[in-house]
């Protein structure tokens, strides 16, 4: 193998290898002998083929594969020789070959930078923390509340109107026979829920306690029944009772609901709830400070190609985010109309790729000087987490992961870039800061916005366009954790109801 370097510019190297013809014939004759004992000829005993004959029937046939493994194993002898440390996926071109010729090729390759890591003992960071406390708990458990519907019997002459319920049975039918399905009794239906076939609960809008009235409806074509889609049907509906809304009190009732034993529990479960948000959000600061202080603390070149493939991922974002915003305010807009961001926002975020993948950079060196791993049983617990969000469709999620190594290391990518934060974390000089949920959370917008504000201001020095549209273009999407309330149970439904 020879082995000549033709470029050596920055963090790009060239190289063009020779490989002789008799390196690659003898590579041949190998993989000939790999097979000589499974091929059977006539006239000739197992295994006892002549390789000369091997060779001829079958050598043009092992020949790409030949190839194939020859590149990938030489390219790799030919980095290593070189002390090359590839930043990217290699890219290699066969120059030329010809069958008993030597093989010739090029590589073309961005090796990864070499750089200092500062000292992390050195790093100056502040921490807010927000201090729990029952009024925060209060204020959740309040928003609970106020999600919850709640409806209390009204005067037996009072008429229903949307946004009541009525507590009725019913029984439909259909050519005056009854289906399965189509009743029920002592149901609560609350009108304009639109939880029934369409036309069923307007045609309950002033009706009052003691009525019977007859709905007519027709079944939808795509009606997730076959034997009733489409179809016209009647209910026969009694309304024992009309209901309007109340407000929820909140009190142990309340806390039943969501299958607890009291407001007491209800208050525990929300006090772990805020106060994991509440450490998601002092996260969310402190991992920015640490980033914009590494950020400052180096500067080296980075390879052209890493750059190009994020901001890449960047501006194919930034251009979907656009075209969807211009659509929802004007659905008729068509695609040419909506002007695409110019050369000035294109190299705003040319300067994010170079920051993203420096930093990036730098964290996996740290990581991998310290031995920070990310271990399977890690991965294994954020795809089982991933895949809880497609019931029942559990196990095609972790075989997509299986059979997908991209998609895999795209899981343990941002579990090591945590565990790297952490650790410099750990080593950083690190104070806290005492502050209100409030006043933590207007900082971590007043940074967004911030950086919000500048991509407008580059956007509103263009042309206006058919739609104004501003993009964020922040270092790390972290919206504010909204309050979650536990779930109930949902009751089954009948044919009546979607």
């Amino acid at each position: 193998m020879q082995v000549t370097q033709t470029v050596s510019e920055g963090l790009k190297r060239g190289y063009k290898v020779v490989i002789s013809a008799d390196d690659i014939d003898k590579r041949v004759d190998v993989e000939i002998a790999k097979i000589q004992g499974k091929i059977k000829m006539p006239g000739f005993r197992p295994g006892k083929t002549p390789l000369s004959l091997l060779k001829k029937l079958h050598g043009k046939n092992l020949l790409g594969q030949v190839l194939e493994e020859t590149i990938n194993t030489t390219s790799q002898e030919a980095l290593n020789k070189d002390n090359v440390r590839p930043a990217m996926q290699p890219k290699i071109e066969v120059i030329s070959f010809n069958e008993g010729a030597d093989l010739e090729y090029s590589i073309e390759v961005e090796i990864a930078p070499e750089f200092e890591i500062p000292d992390l003992s050195k790093l100056k960071l502040e921490r807010w923390v927000i201090e729990n406390d029952d009024a925060q708990v209060m204020e959740a458990v309040t928003t609970i509340a106020s999600q919850q519907k709640n409806f209390k019997a009204a005067a037996k002459t009072y008429k229903a109107q949307l946004g009541d319920a009525v507590l009725m049975d019913f029984l439909g039918k259909i050519d005056g026979v009854a289906f399965d399905g189509g009743a029920a009794e002592g149901h609560l239906l609350e009108l304009g829920s639109n939880s029934f076939i369409p036309g069923f609960e307007a045609q309950l809008v002033g009706t009052k306690a003691g009525d019977e009235r007859q709905v007519n409806v027709t079944f939808p074509a795509q009606y997730q029944s076959e034997n009733l889609a489409g179809k016209d049907a009647t209910f026969d509906v009694k309304i024992h009772e009309v209901q309007k809304p109340a407000e929820v009190e909140i009190n142990d009732d309340m806390a039943k609901k969501f299958g607890l034993e009291s407001l007491d529990s209800l208050k525990e479960l929300v006090a772990k709830q805020v106060e994991k948000e509440n450490q998601g959000l002092a996260r969310t600061k402190l991992k920015r400070a640490l980033l914009d202080l590494l950020a400052m603390e180096v500067s080296f070149e980075v390879p052209e190609g890493m750059v190009e493939m994020e901001f890449n991922q960047i501006w194919h974002q930034l251009k979907m985010d656009l075209h969807r915003e211009a659509l929802t305010e004007n659905p008729e807009i068509k695609p040419e109309d909506i002007e695409e961001p110019d050369d000035d926002i294109k190299k705003e975020y040319q300067s994010i790729a170079i920051r993203r993948v420096r930093l990036g950079l730098l964290l996996a060196e740290i990581g991998q000087k310290n031995e920070i791993i990310v271990s399977q049983e890690e991965v294994t617990r954020q795809i089982s987490m991933e895949a809880q969000r497609y019931p029942g469709q559990q196990k095609e999620v972790f075989e997509f992961y299986k059979n997908n190594p991209q998609a895999m290391a795209q899981v343990r990518a941002p579990l090591f870039e945590e565990k790297v934060v952490d650790f410099i974390l750990e080593l950083a000089n690190v104070k806290d800061k005492k502050v209100s949920r409030e006043e933590l959370i207007a900082a971590i917008e007043a940074e967004e916005s911030e950086d919000t504000a500048k991509a407008d201001k580059k956007l509103a020095d263009k042309k206006p366009a058919k739609k104004k549209a501003v993009a964020k273009k922040t270092e790390e999407k972290t919206p504010a954790a909204k309050k979650a309330a536990p779930k109930k149970a949902a009751p089954k439904k009948t044919k009546a109801e979607k």
